[in-house]
């Protein structure tokens, strides 16, 4: 399993496309780990987390 890498959600949509607010509503429907918040008081997600959730599963 990937190390955690942890990231706001701004550095998460630089990364990965997916915009703050989606990633917003997934961490609300619990379908994201919310990891707290780092000293400025933004939201972390785990990078592998969000992209794993990104790519398309094989069926």
């Amino acid at each position: 399993m990937p190390e955690t890498l942890l990231v706001d959600l701004y550095a998460a949509h630089a990364a990965t496309g997916a915009r703050p607010s989606t990633i917003r509503v997934w961490l609300h429907r619990g379908h994201l780990t919310h990891h707290g918040h780092d000293k400025a008081g933004r939201t972390l997600v785990d990078l592998n987390e969000l992209q794993a959730r990104l790519t398309p599963q094989a069926a």
